[in-house]
């Protein structure tokens, strides 16, 4: 993962921190990344291939191309987060931001308390996964790409879509102040990282693993009697790499971690879950259907699953919320969500690889 201790952020410049020779037109001069190589290639290979099949769509997708551009060039004209800035009242340094961040006692949301460029950058973020899911639409029933071809232009909107829920729980984590100080700071200078240049490599790693358990998700059918998905689990895991098994078998012990595994299985709050197990012990009965779920509780549940990134994002962030509203308010059931948890582990992994390796070449 890209990381810049605290206190590294004397006033550099992006070819300081980049490298004047990794400075592409690809980043305007702020770093925010308008679009990384392979996203690039994929413009590119849909413009060849509309040329060929639907020249009459080539102006629409260049419109909307050049719209995504001039917004990353309105950004650009905000202070860079990663040096000494000038703001209307006071000088702004990244090593303040960072002691903001861990440091501000109030729950709620902070978008007030947030510079203008991360909550601009968050809008960039959201229009750039809006055109390239247009983009896979034009590949399927216009440029009429391979399946394998189109699943290239989903699977880059949904990695995306995990950069934009990764700040979620960056904060999340930032905010958690039972987590050792030196991992917050390090949360928070990822943070700033992700806010300047809307591009986060961890995110980019393990986006493909947390998309494979969402489509395995996708292919449960968990018994809605005894609530504990021991045989979901497995299906899941069985399906994922070297990194989730680690995961799972390191952490899942953990209560909060099987809570916040329950209710991804599920698609259910652990509140909703608690109420299920003892209605149909009441009712002897010992397994349900999804369909059945929103009778059996008396209110309207979303338990059906589908591939679109949206509901992805859009359950996440009901679990992601339900999750902070137990830690305001010391109740029982997850005070993180699976996210939280699994991008909390990579981490420290990663650290722990990066010590020993650093040991090892001492």
């Amino acid at each position: 993962m890209s990381q810049i201790n605290a206190d590294s952020f004397e006033s550099i410049s992006l070819e300081e921190f980049f490298g004047s020779e990794e400075l592409s037109q690809d980043r305007v001069q702020t770093g925010i990344v308008v679009y990384t190589d392979y996203q690039q290639h994929l413009i590119d290979h849909l413009r060849k291939a509309l040329a060929h099949n639907a020249p009459d769509r080539i102006e629409r997708l260049e419109s909307r191309l050049s719209d995504v551009e001039a917004l990353a060039k309105s950004i650009a004209q905000f202070p860079s987060l990663l040096e000494r800035a000038n703001t209307t009242t006071s000088m702004r340094t990244p090593e303040a931001l960072i002691e903001s961040l861990i440091s501000y006692p109030e729950d709620g949301d902070t978008t007030l308390h947030m510079p203008s460029k991360a909550i601009l950058g968050k809008g960039f973020l959201v229009t750039k996964i809006h055109t390239f899911f247009s983009m896979s639409k034009l590949a399927k029933n216009y440029a009429l790409m391979t399946e394998k071809e189109v699943k290239e232009y989903t699977d880059e909107t949904i990695s995306m879509m995990f950069t934009l829920m990764a700040e979620d729980v960056y904060i999340n984590l930032i905010k958690d102040k039972s987590l050792p100080i030196e991992l917050r700071r390090q949360l928070s200078n990822s943070l700033i990282i992700l806010w300047e240049h809307r591009s986060d490599q961890t995110i980019s790693d393990i986006a493909p693993v947390l998309q494979a358990v969402w489509s395995a998700r996708r292919k449960l059918a968990p018994a809605f009697g005894t609530m504990m998905g021991t045989s979901e689990l497995l299906m899941v895991t069985m399906q994922m790499d070297d990194q989730w098994n680690a995961f799972i078998r390191d952490k899942l012990s953990e209560p909060d971690v099987t809570q916040a595994m329950e209710e991804f299985l599920f698609g259910v709050s652990h509140e909703q879950i608690l109420r299920l197990k003892e209605i149909l012990k009441n009712q002897g009965v010992k397994s349900i259907g999804r369909d059945e779920v929103s009778s059996y509780l008396g209110e309207r549940v979303k338990t059906d699953i589908n591939l679109d990134y949206r509901d992805f994002y859009l359950l996440y962030t009901v679990r992601r919320d339900n999750a902070r509203a137990r830690q305001r308010l010391h109740l029982e059931g997850p005070k993180h969500t699976l996210e939280d948890h699994f991008i909390r582990f990579v981490i420290e992994k990663n650290n722990e690889k990066q010590g020993h390796d650093t040991f090892a070449t001492a």
